[in-house]
This record gives C-alpha cells, sequence and structure tokens, in this order.
C-alpha cells in the first residue's frame, strides 16, 4: 500500500473521530446547561436522550400535566436574533421549566403510547425522579 493512500485512510479515520468528539461534546453541553438554569420542555428533553419525532408529542402532555398541577414555569424574556446575527430590540416571553419541576411532572403524566412511555421514562431519570 502506497503512503498516500495510508494518509488519506489515516486522514479520514480523524474526520469522523473528531465528528464523534464534536457530537459527544455538544450533548454534554446540553445536559449541562439544563442542569444549571431553566429550560423549556422540548430542550429537557433532547438533553435526555429522547428522538425528536416523539419529543413535540411528549411536551405537549407535560404541559398538559402542568396545568392539571399547577405547575407554572417560570417567565424568561429572550431576544430574537436577526439573520445578521444581531440581536433586535422586541423581546418575548418564554416559559421554562427547572428540572425539579419536570420530575415531578413526569410523576403526574402517564402517557399511553408506548414512544411516549420511554420518553418519559428517559426524561425522568434525566430529572432525577424515579419512573
Amino acid at each position: 500500500m502506497q503512503k498516500s493512500a495510508i494518509r488519506r485512510d489515516r486522514r479520514a479515520t480523524r474526520r469522523e473521530l473528531r465528528a464523534t468528539l464534536r457530537g459527544r461534546s455538544a450533548k454534554t453541553r446540553l445536559a449541562a446547561s439544563c442542569h444549571r438554569r431553566p429550560r423549556s420542555l422540548a430542550t429537557i428533553a433532547l438533553a435526555a436522550g429522547v428522538e425528536k419525532s416523539t419529543v413535540t408529542g411528549c411536551t405537549n402532555g407535560l404541559r398538559t400535566a402542568a396545568k392539571r398541577c399547577g405547575i407554572t414555569p417560570t417567565q424568561t424574556a429572550r431576544t430574537r436574533r436577526t439573520v445578521a446575527g444581531g440581536r433586535t430590540h422586541r423581546t418575548h416571553t418564554v416559559g421554562r421549566y427547572t428540572l425539579g419541576q419536570v420530575a415531578r411532572l413526569t410523576a403526574a403524566y402517564s402517557p399511553r403510547k408506548p414512544e411516549y412511555r420511554a420518553a418519559v421514562a428517559l426524561i425522568a431519570a434525566f430529572a432525577g425522579g424515579a419512573r
């Protein structure tokens, strides 16, 4: 085998390893930010490892459980970003939940679909609530 072919293979392997490392570190950063401050239910679900196709339905069910239990999210002002990377002057409020609130929600929520049951188990394990 020629040296150029070996170098090419090694370069490709290192490229794949760097991509794996970037993905892993992004997941770790997302999980750490969820533990630090309140985040949206969808963000917490994604950090817990729930598939993107089931996140929306599961978080809608958790929001319904929050209304039923009387758990209100913390209201946070969010500034919208512009295309050029700047910030606009308009802000809007968004609701974000702490991990303690999410643990209470997962205890109160009992979905019927098997995908949602698995998702809630992942979210409960991430939030620290036993399910």
